[in-house]
């Protein structure tokens, strides 16, 4: 019997492969057709710590984490360190069955490896389990683990009792295992799969929850919002990456250090992100498609060589991945903390492109426009995502992805132009004219080594032969052919669909704004309040700079009072509306979330069912009227 979506969340120590566990499970489910959206939690420590990942499935696309979830498997922490029951970690082994019970939905199913954990010194659980009709199986994992194989592969063990107690066949997990494995590890994880789902169909089994079925039309892809970003980058023609770990940049780094060698390409770790930057940079000014990024303290080192891009007009592309701060905060935590660092940090006026995708195909498509902007303007961009969006997998159709590479430079002069541009009487290239005063404000560049296309890229302001110049009559007409590739930009933003993600009614007298990776949570959100009657709709954006006032400005005279949903304490993106449009602060209402988890659709749909109530913020969230700032 089938009875909707599953949301099966592991649970265990990091570093006790919950991870990995997690995510085969989802390419298993995926491939049986179903869809998936998983969604992690880890501490900031390499091993031991409380951690789990909810792997949501369900016969239709799913695109958020959904409310709490139906189904614990609890591993029990190897790895714990202080199991003291007033240690700063507290009780760290018990944790991955007492801290997960709180948003563990009514008749749920409980699976916990009794060989770890014990669930008489938890206080209460039989009390919870009888009050709110959760079926409870303890299994001794480690035990069958052993005995079969190695006690290490208890996930395993975890699995197959998943699968016999959701009347899910085994082989789409054998056979991922099979494609992942072999020898005697593969022979001794086919054994305790079967032999723990042996034993748990042996169980009576008291619940009703089935793991529903699906077909998918094409074949489909696992990936993330880092997967989205790193393959945007190559298919664009990205072949240099320079950067230093950070969580939760260092997935992008990291795919693109595994895959560039293999294209010709070159990624280099350096000593610090200054380097980084500033390595990008240089390869950017030789003619390779470059890109460099961070997370919240590292990007704040790069501010220097962001400028040096902006003065210089030299492309660069930077990922900045927000994490919770200031300073080092929550670095394993989501928050959306970063936006104004990202759209001012630097010296001067602002110059640079900033997209925020809010999911993994724009995370694909954004990195990729974020290139050609770039590179045909000769100016930064910037993508900006979180946490959150960097590690959920979902499925996307593979052939999306399946796309024509652009090696594309953008605006460089070949030698024949060259020949004829205008050069001053040493024979220097004089790239930065700024007459006439209309157009786009690009000024063609040349690249090293090309026959008469010396040119100074200097940090100071500099007239059009790149000298250094403070007249103030070059600076203001420099300055602003600069500023005119905004106004370009935007215009041909506008030429195209939309970046701007609109959901819900058509005739909504209530709006829901938002950007980044908030979109599909929102969606969600909207779904089940129109649903129930409502006139609600959304607007999910991801260009925030140059600000697309049009969509925005339309959205918001399209309905009579909007929230703003954002993952920070200050409300930075409802403030940066107000500054773009001037106006709107009477109806702009504010739902805020920073405790470093992301939102769920249940806070959403009580905010705006709540709205005229005076505050209707959940015990997670905190709401700020309109027109308070």
């Amino acid at each position: 019997m089938m009875t909707g979506e599953i949301v099966w969340r592991i649970a265990g120590g990091s570093g006790d492969g919950i991870d990995s566990t997690s995510q085969n499970f989802a390419k298993a489910l995926m491939r049986s057709g179903l869809h998936v959206f998983t969604h992690r939690h880890y501490p900031s420590r390499i091993r031991g710590g409380h951690t789990y990942v909810e792997v949501r499935a369900d016969d239709q696309p799913v695109r958020a984490r959904g409310d709490g979830f139906n189904f614990l498997l609890a591993l029990g922490d190897s790895f714990a360190r202080n199991p003291k029951e007033h240690a700063y970690y507290g009780n760290e082994q018990a944790k991955p069955l007492a801290e997960n019970l709180d948003d563990l939905r009514d008749g749920g199913v409980v699976v916990y490896d009794e060989g770890l954990l014990d669930a008489s010194a938890i206080e209460d659980f039989e009390a919870r389990a009888e009050e709110h009709d959760w079926h409870v199986y303890p299994m001794d994992l480690r035990g069958m683990a052993r005995d079969q194989g190695r006690e290490v592969m208890r996930n395993t063990a975890g699995v197959g009792v998943t699968c016999a107690l959701l009347s899910y066949p085994l082989e789409p997990i054998e056979k991922l295992m099979e494609d992942r494995m072999s020898g005697d590890v593969l022979q001794a994880n086919l054994e305790i799969l079967e032999y723990a789902a042996e034993q748990a169909d042996e169980l009576e089994h008291t619940h009703d929850l089935r793991m529903p079925e699906g077909e998918h039309d094409a074949e489909q892809a696992l990936v993330s919002g880092s997967n989205g970003i790193a393959y945007g980058a190559i298919d664009e023609g990205c072949r240099f990456v320079a950067g230093y770990p950070m969580t939760p940049w260092t997935e992008v780094f990291t795919l693109l250090s595994q895959h560039l060698p293999d294209m010709g390409g070159i990624a280099e770790q350096v000593e610090d992100e200054i380097a980084a930057a500033a390595l990008a940079l240089g390869a950017s000014h030789a003619g390779v498609k470059s890109l460099s990024g961070s997370s919240g303290g590292g990007f704040a080192l790069m501010s220097e060589p962001l400028g040096l891009a902006e003065m210089t007009e030299t492309p660069l592309v930077l990922v900045e991945a927000t994490r919770a701060g200031p300073s080092t905060g929550m670095p394993t935590k989501t928050e959306q903390g970063d936006l104004e660092h990202v759209l001012y940090t630097s010296q001067g006026d602002s110059c640079r492109v900033v997209f925020a995708p809010g999911n993994q195909r724009e995370a694909y498509e954004q990195t990729r426009l974020a290139f050609e902007l770039a590179y045909d303007f000769h100016l930064p961009a910037i993508v900006v995502y979180d946490q959150k969006l960097s590690g959920e997998l979902r499925n996307v159709d593979a052939e999306f992805f399946d796309r024509e590479p652009s090696p594309d430079l953008g605006k460089t002069l070949t030698e024949e132009e060259l020949a004829e541009a205008a050069h001053y009487a040493t024979g220097t290239f004089e790239r930065f004219q700024h007459d006439p005063p209309e157009g786009d404000g690009v000024a063609p560049r040349s690249i090293p080594g090309q026959a008469d296309g010396r040119y100074l890229a200097s940090g100071n302001e500099h007239h059009p032969t790149g000298h250094i110049s403070e007249d103030p009559d070059n600076r203001v007409a420099q300055m602003d052919r600069r500023m005119r590739k905004l106004e370009a930009i935007r215009e041909r933003l506008d030429e195209r669909e939309s970046n701007q993600e609109r959901h819900g009614a058509v005739d909504a007298t209530v709006g829901v704004m938002t950007y980044g990776s908030n979109q599909g949570t929102v969606h969600e959100a909207i779904d089940r309040l129109v649903d129930d009657g409502h006139s609600v709709a959304s607007l999910s954006v991801s260009d925030l700079m140059p600000f697309p006032e049009a969509d925005v400005r339309e959205f918001l005279d399209s309905v009579e009072t909007c929230l703003v949903v954002e993952m920070n304490a200050s409300g930075q993106f409802r403030g940066l509306v107000q500054r773009e449009l001037g106006a709107y602060g009477d109806i702009l209402h504010s739902l805020l979330k920073y405790n470093g988890e992301p939102f769920e659709p249940h806070e959403i749909v009580e905010a705006v069912e709540g709205l005229g109530s005076g505050d209707p913020a959940t015990a997670s969230t905190r709401y700020v009227p309109a027109g308070s700032d």
